[in-house]
């Protein structure tokens, strides 16, 4: 582990950052998850592939302590998340975890300088520095012209960038996409996840990105797939 000028400490490809292990999961009587587990090292990109309703979204969001599991485990830098109460749960997403959502999720009436800036301020950043770190995040995506427009106004693509800024503005250790490029056509998605992909590995962010498009899945240096609730395959992909 080495740690970068900021402070903020680095955890190599060779060590494990997050992991779930023997997950399950049930929503009412029906199973999402039965046993499953994953890893993803330091700055690594994985994706995590399998068709609607297999429970990889599910995965996903016990990864990110959202879900905590009805049984087994799920360990942040060797500590477990799943134990830990709601707030502190909801801090960690807030400070350690970023996220990009299919539809972006950002709020329409607010301008995209707006949406990156009201995760630094709910961090404790000062007002003129969360808008100075918003405008250089948009300059960063290839948006500089839009930090006074409403994100309602802008295109899909446009938006996701935004929501990408969004969520790597709070310097996250792991940042989580959920289907990121499913609302987009496929040049658009492409341009998406070139943006997302380069940028992470600037900053050493470790990503799991769930998806059902191989083309998505590309981007990752490894991918695992999931079945019924199960974890059954990883394999490397060879990431562009």
């Amino acid at each position: 582990m080495r740690s970068l000028g900021s402070g903020r400490q680095i955890v190599s490809m060779t060590e494990t950052l997050i992991e779930a292990n023997d997950v399950h999961v049930s929503f009412g009587q029906t199973p999402a998850l039965r046993g499953a587990s994953v890893t993803a090292a330091g700055s690594e990109i994985l994706a995590i592939m399998g068709p609607s309703g297999s429970g990889k979204s599910t995965l996903l969001h016990c990864l990110a302590g959202i879900y905590p599991p009805a049984s087994g485990e799920v360990r942040y830098r060797g500590r477990r998340i799943d134990q830990l109460p709601d707030k502190e749960r909801t801090k960690l997403r807030r400070t350690e975890f970023g996220f990009v959502f299919q539809f972006g999720q950002l709020v329409p009436e607010l301008t995209a300088a707006d949406n990156i800036a009201v995760p630094l301020l709910l961090g404790g950043a000062r007002r003129p520095a969360a808008y100075r770190q918003a405008h250089a995040w948009l300059e960063r995506l290839g948006l500089p012209g839009l930090f006074g427009r409403r994100t309602g106004e802008l295109s899909g693509g446009q938006a996701q960038r935004v929501a990408i800024a969004r969520a790597l503005a709070i310097q996250p250790r792991v940042l989580f996409a959920d289907e990121p490029t499913g609302a987009l056509d496929s040049q658009t998605g492409e341009q998406v996840m070139e943006v997302l992909v380069g940028i992470a590995r600037q900053e050493r962010t470790t990503v799991i990105i769930v998806t059902h498009d191989a083309r998505v899945a590309g981007y990752a240096d490894r991918t695992v797939q999931v079945n019924d609730g199960l974890v059954t395959a990883a394999a490397l992909i060879g990431a562009r």
